[in-house]
């Protein structure tokens, strides 16, 4: 198996302003600095090559997950982070390792112009070694993409849910779009605390902006009802638009427990008549 030659370490510690240098200039070239500060990236390229130089010294060989990686590892893991966080995609965020290919690659061709064999030799240690260290970054780059996009979703999802206090005692939560089993959980949440710290007596579910009722959105509302009046609150449905009913009695569902509106409008004045309050109509 080829190791690193003890000429390679030197010759890259002796060059490394010029290999700086070289990988800063491909690194802009090929667009992998956007959204980055030049002396944030000029620190990060020191920084790496200062961990590269001393993982070789520590003779760790091409195997990224011993002791003497540890710093690289880590730090690649924070790159990825960052640019995940920075919207950078995965081709954008690996080119920080494979654009100092370019750089060493020429270094050790003019450092063993004269031993082609060495040369060789060298250059698939090298070769072999960012390409680890391009897989790690990959993966730990993936691993921070899906907590961004978790994150953003669970976010979506609380911004989606807002409990509006329509009046004392009444609230209402307007749903718009698809009702999943994870988005009806935290309207369940959102809605039961909701009701927990403002101690009102009726909820209003507002499903005007859900395009379609079927069986399992009608699960959903029926489950999130329940749970209402086990905290001895009450709950109307509104927003019950034509297309939903017909859809309702073709399925055949059973809603016979909910009361259900036609629009807010109506469920917040059957509301306010449950609590003994009325709404005067001017003309």
């Amino acid at each position: 198996m080829a190791t690193l030659h003890g000429s390679t370490l030197e010759a890259i510690k002796g060059n490394q302003a010029k290999l700086l240098g070289e990988w800063l200039s491909g690194l802009e070239a090929n667009g992998a600095t956007r959204n980055i500060k030049e002396q944030v990236l000029v620190q990060e390229t020191s920084e790496f090559l200062q961990l590269l130089i001393g993982g070789l010294q520590s003779e760790s060989g091409s195997n990224l997950a011993v002791p003497g990686w540890e710093g690289v590892r880590r730090f690649l893991e924070k790159l990825s982070s960052s640019r995940a966080q920075l919207g950078h995609d995965s081709h954008q965020t690996v080119y920080f390792i494979f654009a100092l290919k370019g750089p060493l690659f020429g270094l050790l061709q003019s450092h063993f112009n004269n031993e082609p064999a060495r040369l060789a030799e060298q250059l698939w240690v090298v070769s072999e070694l960012l390409d680890g260290m391009g897989m790690h970054t990959i993966r730990t780059f993936q691993k921070s993409r899906e907590e961004v996009i978790k994150r953003q979703q669970e976010e979506l999802l609380e911004l989606s849910t807002p409990v509006v206090k329509l009046w004392e005692g009444v609230l209402a939560l307007p749903l718009i779009g698809t009702l999943d089993s994870q988005r009806s959980q935290t309207v369940m949440e959102s809605l039961l605390q909701r009701i927990v710290d403002t101690g009102s007596e009726i909820a209003i579910i507002d499903i005007t902006g859900v395009p379609t009722v079927d069986t399992l959105v009608a699960q959903h509302l029926l489950k999130t009802v329940t749970a209402i009046r086990l905290m001895g609150a009450d709950c109307i449905i509104s927003g019950v638009r034509p297309q939903i009913a017909q859809t309702i009695v073709h399925l055949g569902l059973d809603l016979g427990s909910l009361t259900t509106k036609a629009n807010l409008a109506d469920a917040l004045k059957l509301a306010l008549s449950r609590l003994g309050s009325d709404i005067s109509q001017r003309v």
